[in-house]
């Protein structure tokens, strides 16, 4: 590899690399009495015309702020809850030949790691700051009043695609999003932690954690889109045809102009959702199991070199049984687990290397820097030993039998499902780690594949880079690799200066000395410390387990050398203890600069606003009046009903001849309650996480003219996810009554939301149609929830 001497001060040589001296050029030349650390940059001043005359003038040349000449388009593609081995490129066993192109065709990175969970990576992947910095300490729907914990990003962390936007790109995401403050995803806004107001001129996606992939909830900037009723729709593919298109609409126009791609799938996110002509391409390809799948992919892993000669394989958790003590009925079910999320996986690298097809068709993927970030986390262990149907009953405590799964086996991954797999795939999947998703504090939770192609700027190909590094170096290298600085101060914000450092300094040099040296992780109390090789850690609870296993001053630290420990097999406490001592201190030091301290542990409890100081948009409220035409209302912005009696007043105007459709829905297939009219008559149907519902119905029509429908649920008290007695009125007369006998306690769906006037995405009651087809045919004046 060439390198360039560019100054010497006394006997020390600055020496950079072909690619670094290209970017420092770019550069000088570019910035050229601009100031472009401070966004956006401000027009110049004209001078002042003295001539009286039009036609006698000359126009001063028009001030636009460009990118830097040759700067290049960026890709940044970000997987969803997919772990270490979940390629075929880092010895997965799914086939991944869109990853392994971009790998053959640039560099990758055995030492790349997240957060460990979904709303901090992203923040941090695009500020460059470490994501309690962000506010991001968890996910935003656990948001708490401390900072650090809030999920509200704030102004003095400015995303490096509002950088890249103030400075002449053309910027857009697709698909998931997870960093908008919970109680600002609404119609009420604020609109300022939305994408387009991060940074974004387009977005297209959905704002929570997941969504239903053959009925998603999502926005066309702000925007709720209405997904078509077509079987063969899916938002994966859907998504995918509005990037392409977005693409080759820009270039078209502006050709001269790069572009910012943000495209974050929801994919391998649960709900594994996927066309069953994927799925079949898996059949009978995880018999073997989970064990015998982790001993073979670190042999591959070994033999292409992904990991060192003699890397051990770490111990499976005690929690997860050995696939041979199962009984045939659970080894069949967790098969077909497997094979959909496998047939998910390659369905989805498939949609990406569409995105990089459509690139190369405009003849820009030469001077594309393509990032490839494959899992914002471990593969997710969320689905517990056995798996869900409905994941929604992971989130209300109930434990789903095998047995009950089995009868939708034919139908996994389809529209009737709402899936997760067994945590024993999640362990296989992080190879040759131990523990998975959620678990800060095992490269398991942390560690993913990530590869790096752009031939106009790297020289390296099929290469592979150990360097350490983290999500938060991804903003660092854009920005180096367009020749821009980092802004001090963006729309009028003095900016925090980034953690994280380029990795443009490893890409034509393997033996490139690491720059990112210390790096903190924590996440619901597990935490850990990386320095110089060195990693301390404690496992403080696993992610299938609801409460830590110790207080926190009483964790068991464990000490490792990475640099000889690729898997993190060998604990070195009791042999350095002071080596371990000195990287707790340095642990304290890290959290009190980035703001993570308090750490705090619980985890079902942030769930709930009240509980954890988080704004609630319906704090104190007990009465919620509505109108038609009002959608998409999460569980975060909508009156909470759980748990308590409740009563539903609807005031309707039935046209001749009748009316039909919804009058209120909240949740979906997968959970929730729908006041409605069928045959004329009123009915409210409960349904309980999709495994069975209740329905109280009146025998009478609903007369012509203005009505009263009041639906009132007596609440049976003493707990959680209790039933109770519900009774329908009309115009005050009871016409119905009848029993439910269990509700949800903690929460209906990720991503279907209430709706007045038709039940959007999934239906909550069965019979009635989709999305269109439920909509009232008659006028709803106004409905009032008032709960007690």
């Amino acid at each position: 590899m060439r390198q360039h001497v560019l100054a010497i001060v006394g006997l020390s040589a600055v020496i950079l690399t072909d690619c670094e001296v290209a970017v420092a050029k770019s550069k000088s030349k570019q910035t050229e009495g601009i100031d472009r650390t401070v966004l956006p940059i401000a027009d110049p001043q004209p001078n002042p015309i003295s001539e009286l005359d039009v036609r006698n003038a000359k126009a001063p040349p028009r001030f636009e702020v460009k990118a830097p000449a040759g700067a290049p388009n960026v890709l940044l593609v970000l997987l969803d809850d997919l772990g270490f081995a979940g390629t075929s490129t880092f010895g997965g066993p799914v086939t991944t030949p869109t990853f392994e192109q971009i790998a053959n065709e640039g560099v990758r990175y055995n030492n790349f790691h997240t957060t460990a969970v979904c709303s901090p990576t992203r923040s941090a992947i695009k500020s460059g700051r470490n994501h309690h910095v962000n506010n991001m300490g968890a996910i935003i729907e656990t948001g708490t009043a401390f900072p650090g914990n809030t999920g509200q990003i704030p102004n003095n962390v400015a995303s490096v695609a509002e950088m890249l936007r103030l400075n002449g790109y053309a910027t857009a995401a697709f698909g998931k999003w997870h960093e908008t403050a919970a109680w600002e995803a609404s119609m009420a806004g604020p609109f300022d932690r939305w994408p387009t107001r991060q940074g974004f001129d387009k977005f297209y996606g959905f704002l929570g954690g997941e969504t239903n992939q053959w009925a998603p909830f999502i926005y066309d900037g702000t925007k709720q889109v209405e997904v078509p009723n077509d079987s063969n729709y899916h938002f994966m593919t859907d998504m995918t045809d509005q990037a392409v298109s977005w693409i080759k609409y820009q270039k078209a126009l502006t050709p001269d102009k790069p572009f910012f791609t943000y495209f974050a799938p929801g994919a391998v996110h649960a709900p594994h959702h996927v066309p069953k002509e994927w799925i079949a391409r898996w059949r009978g390809k995880f018999d073997q199991g989970w064990d015998n799948l982790r001993e073979q992919i670190l042999a591959r892993q070994i033999e292409n070199g992904t990991v060192p000669k003699g890397t051990e394989l770490a111990p499976r958790p005690e929690a997860i049984p050995a696939w041979d003590s199962l009984s045939a009925d659970e080894k069949r079910l967790y098969t077909r687990q497997m094979e959909v999320f496998a047939a998910f996986v390659e369905m989805t690298d498939h949609e990406i290397g569409r995105v990089i097809k459509a690139i190369d068709e405009v003849g820009q993927l030469d001077n594309t820097l393509v990032l490839f970030v494959y899992g914002d986390n471990g593969t997710s262990a969320e689905g517990g030993r056995n798996g869900m149907f409905s994941e929604m009953t992971y989130f209300n405590g109930v434990q789903e039998q095998v047995a009950d799964m089995l009868k939708h086996l034919d139908q996994w991954g389809g529209p009737e499902t709402y899936p997760h797999m067994a945590a024993g795939w999640a362990v296989a999947l992080d190879t040759p780690y131990q523990w998975t998703k959620q678990v800060a504090s095992d490269h398991g939770g942390t560690k993913v594949g990530m590869a790096v192609r752009w031939p106009k700027g790297i020289k390296a190909k099929g290469e592979q880079r150990t360097q350490f590094h983290h999500v938060i170096d991804i903003a660092p290298t854009i920005l180096e690799a367009a020749g821009l600085p980092e802004p001090k101060s963006v729309n009028g914000v003095k900016q925090r200066p980034m953690d994280g450092v380029s990795m443009s300094y490893s890409f034509d040099d393997a033996q490139a000395k690491d720059r990112h040296t210390t790096q903190y992780f924590e996440m619901f109390g597990n935490r850990a410390i990386y320095h110089e090789g060195w990693f301390a850690r404690t496992i403080h609870r696993a992610p299938w387990e609801m409460k830590p296993r110790r207080p926190l001053n009483e964790d068991i630290w464990e000490l490792y050398d990475t640099r000889s420990d690729f898997s993190l097999t060998h604990d070195l406490a009791t042999q350095q203890p002071k080596k371990l001592k000195e990287l707790q201190a340095l642990f304290l030091k890290e959290a009190k600069k980035n703001t993570v301290l308090p750490i705090d542990d619980r985890v079902i409890e942030r769930v709930n606003a009240e509980l954890v100081g988080r704004p609630d948009l319906m704090a104190g409220r007990t009465s919620l009046t509505l109108a038609e035409g009002m959608s998409g209302m999460s569980e975060n912005v909508f009156i909470n009903i759980k748990n308590k009696s409740k009563t539903i007043t609807a005031e309707l105007d039935i046209p001749d001849g009748g009316a039909n459709g919804v009058i209120i829905a909240q949740g979906g297939r997968f959970g929730g309650w729908c006041l409605y009219l069928k045959d004329g008559k009123p009915a409210y149907t409960y349904n309980f996480l999709g495994l069975n519902s209740a329905t109280i119905s009146s025998p009478e029509v609903l007369p012509k003219g203005k009505s009263k429908l009041v639906f009132d649920f007596a609440y049976d008290g003493g707990g959680l996810g209790k039933g109770g007695m519900g009774t329908l009125s009309i115009d005050d007369k009871k016409v119905a009554e009848g029993r439910i006998d269990k509700t949800q306690a903690m929460a209906f769906s990720a991503d279907e939301t209430a709706d007045v006037g038709v039940d959007d995405a999934t239906p909550v009651v069965a019979g009635l149609g989709q999305g269109a087809q439920t909509r009232f045919t008659g006028k709803i004046e106004k409905v009032t929830i008032n709960v007690k």
